[in-house]
């Protein structure tokens, strides 16, 4: 095992000797999944249409009417949900999301052979809040043509076992519903279990995106289990990194959050794992008071794999000109540059780096507290429903 003084220089992001390199045929799995916007004529009139010919775009919304608007441009074909999306959806009032809330509590029932007027259990709440996730994520099948991630109940995140049970129990309820599992991305937290639960679940052909992703560390253990993608949150790095600093702006291609997608991205293309990146939560790298800046970390960004991109900002990227979007990230001449070696974790060698690394722990926990608070906001109101 490499020690940690040698291991922490390794990983670290000083220059080095580029070591030679052979350029690996890009995986089937990145291949396949351009995007071209349905409006173009012969070149790109906008930011947006300019982005999609050189990454896959995923919208970040559970509202169906937005995501049919931007799917119908033919620049969205992915989606991506959470549980803040969910419970929206628990308490939205919508007639469309009422039915897929009465839906799930009536299979709820019907599973577990529950009786009104009896307080409903929990376990009969944990199947309803799964059961309306699929609603939600089948509904969204319907109108993007790619993928769509459903997010498995991240106060499992710790619990491999029971995290492997949860997303085989989703991905038999799209099965139900006649949606192909090649459509579904399973959503486990990067937590060592839950990349444990993704490596079991990639073997038996149920695709996983890793997301609450901080840290390279994270990143680069999801590629070692088989990930199909992680979500890397260049935004909330940002964030944790300004507030250790004191600096209130970064120059985008020095954004901390920038820095650390685009060091995983050459780590995946230079070791030709197939794992896609697809970084989600975006900030203002130069400050949220400069014209133009909220999309700046999505143009430093162009090029990589995928992108999740909330409607605020696929609408920032609308009302840009073409010229802006520039390619930053490409596979060949990252992997050339990439001084980080592959080393192989396993759950000891992961908890010594783990421990070190205070803007992983700080943030996947901030984001598992905030989830958690929405899964259980969504339990009482199923409960109340049952």
């Amino acid at each position: 095992m490499l020690s940690l003084g040698l291991a922490a220089a390794a990983f670290g992001s000083g220059k080095a000797v580029v070591r030679a390199f052979a350029p690996n045929s890009p995986g089937l799995r990145r291949t396949m999944r351009g995007s071209t916007c349905i409006s173009m004529s012969a070149s790109p009139s906008n930011a947006l249409e300019a982005l999609s010919e050189m990454t896959t775009l995923s919208i970040d919304s559970g509202d169906f009417d937005v995501i049919e608007a931007y799917a119908q441009t033919g620049c969205i074909t992915d989606a991506t949900t959470n549980p803040l999306f969910v419970s929206q959806a628990g308490s939205n009032g919508d007639a469309r999301y009422e039915k897929m809330v009465d839906e799930a509590i009536s299979y709820a029932k019907a599973k577990l052979c529950y009786q009104d007027g009896c307080p409903a259990p929990e376990e009969a709440v944990d199947l309803a809040i799964d059961r309306l996730a699929v609603n939600l994520g089948s509904s969204i099948s319907q109108i993007v043509s790619g993928r769509v991630s459903t997010e498995v109940d991240i106060r499992l995140s710790y619990d491999t076992d029971a995290t492997v049970d949860r997303a085989r129990r989703i991905i038999a309820m799209y099965d139900e519903l006649g949606i192909s599992r090649d459509r579904i991305l399973v959503k486990i937290a990067g937590t060592w279990e839950g990349i444990k639960a993704c490596e079991i679940l990639e073997k038996e052909g149920i695709q996983c995106n890793i997301t609450l992703i901080f840290s390279f560390l994270q990143a680069a253990a999801a590629a070692q289990a088989g990930a199909y993608l992680i979500s890397p949150f260049p935004g909330r790095i940002l964030d944790w990194h300004k507030g250790r600093s004191g600096k209130a702006a970064y120059e985008p291609v020095a954004d901390p959050g920038v820095v650390q997608v685009s060091r995983m991205f050459a780590y995946f293309r230079k070791y030709g794992f197939d794992t896609i990146c697809m970084p989600a939560s975006w900030r203002p790298s130069r400050g949220a008071d400069v014209t133009g800046a909220d999309v700046d970390e999505i143009l430093a960004l162009a090029g990589v794999d995928e992108m999740t991109i909330p409607p605020p900002l696929l609408e920032s990227l609308k009302n840009r000109p073409a010229a802006d979007v520039i390619r930053k990230c490409d596979a060949e001449a990252d992997a050339s540059t990439c001084v980080d070696p592959n080393f192989k974790f396993d759950a000891e060698s992961y908890a010594q780096f783990w421990e070190t690394d205070e803007c992983g722990q700080e943030k996947l926990g901030e984001g598992m507290d905030a989830f958690t608070k929405e899964t259980e906001k969504l339990g009482a109101i199923l409960a109340g429903r049952f």
